[in-house]
């Protein structure tokens, strides 16, 4: 089949993969000038795979295969782009999503280390242990390098005959013709069409717009009080800080740097909309850390970066065929990590239509 992927994210570039892989012709849309595009979700420095999934005990158990494609990927490309560092979880209060993620690996029954806030602060200095309960340790998990991960794979794809069009932008799709329109109002029409545009998908699909809404957020990323530099970089990810601000922090690692984020800091805008970062976000970010974590006044802000995402309500991935369109999206801030399991997934509906079974698939059902 002539295969249109549309979107070079980490859905749209593992699709494209599996896809050739398996004997189709695939040619991958991106608007932007290069891959991977800054302002979409899948162009970060790092981003966090783990065993914990709170309550969500269907994802818990995706994971495995997740870490499997990755490990195809992997041997295809001839290099690793993953540092196993382990990721740590927090509980500030009774019920916080720091303890719902411990209760959610007891229940796949992983293993965790398991410190009370003595030992957490020894362990991990950056942490105040007058302000937890505990921290837990999985060994399982770490961290994937978006960037490294995309130049890497665009390098894949072209060697194996992928066409790859950058700074090339699809304004309007006809799914029962499998037709793209593009922005020099040229027009190409394939046997198939997917759609992984991220945050921009509801431009080119807006009937989407009864199960998606999209979000912009920021991530901050930190220069630590100089004392504290190695253990950072010694650090696990980490899953959840505790308390109520949704925080994840990913640590110098591999060349990378020290990365926080907070699901409390999203707001609903369009994907091109409020994009350059405010007066005095990245502190407002940082704040968020304080408590778990001690003397957050001493960190400095190097820099802010936006993020847009699609978010479903009960924030499961979605898809949906159209005519000749396989749409797939909401990765609702944690599909990267099944990035690879998921263009598999996808290739493998396009190929023998079974849309209701990748649907079943990414609901974790």
């Amino acid at each position: 089949m002539r295969v249109a992927v549309v979107g070079a994210g980490i859905a749209g570039l593992s699709t494209a993969w599996s896809l050739n892989k398996r004997g189709h012709e695939v040619t991958l849309f991106e608007q932007a000038a290069g891959i991977p595009n800054p302002y979409a979700a899948s162009g970060d420095q790092h981003r966090i795979i783990r065993r914990a999934y709170g309550g969500a005990d269907g994802y818990a158990r995706t994971i495995s295969e997740a870490f499997e494609a990755w490990e195809e990927l992997w041997a295809d490309l001839g290099v690793r782009h993953y540092a196993a560092c382990g990721v740590l979880g927090i509980s500030q209060t009774e019920g916080d999503e720091g303890e719902d993620y411990r209760q959610g690996l007891d229940r796949m029954g992983s293993p965790y280390e398991l410190y009370d806030p003595a030992e957490a602060a020894r362990r991990y200095p950056f942490l105040d242990p007058a302000t937890i309960r505990y921290a837990y340790l999985s060994p399982e998990g770490g961290a994937l390098f978006p960037a490294r991960i995309a130049a890497d794979m665009v390098r894949l794809l072209r060697e194996r005959g992928v066409s790859i069009r950058e700074g090339v932008a699809v304004t309007a799709i006809e799914p029962e013709a499998g037709k793209l329109t593009l922005a020099d109002g040229k027009a190409a029409s394939f046997d198939r069409i997917v759609v992984s545009a991220g945050a921009w998908v509801l431009k080119l699909l807006p009937e989407l717009a009864d199960a998606l809404t999209t979000y912009r957020t920021a991530i901050a990323y930190l220069d630590p009080p100089e004392d504290l530099k190695a253990a950072w970089e010694a650090a696990p990810a980490i899953v959840d800080v505790g308390g109520t601000v949704d925080g994840y922090v990913l640590p110098p690692v591999d060349g990378t740097e020290l990365k926080v984020g907070a699901g409390v800091h999203k707001r609903q805008r369009q994907p091109d909309e409020d994009r350059e970062p405010r007066p005095g976000e990245g502190e407002q970010i940082r704040d968020y850390f304080s408590p778990p974590f001690a003397r957050i006044d001493e960190y400095r802000v190097k820099r802010v970066a936006s993020c847009a995402y699609t978010f479903t309500a009960d924030r499961k991935f979605l898809s949906r065929e159209i005519g000749r369109v396989t749409a797939v999206s909401a990765c609702s801030g944690h599909g990267y990590k099944f990035g690879a399991a998921v263009g598999r997934r996808v290739a493998a509906a396009v190929e023998n239509g079974d849309q209701a079974g990748l649907l079943r698939w990414l609901r974790a059902e």
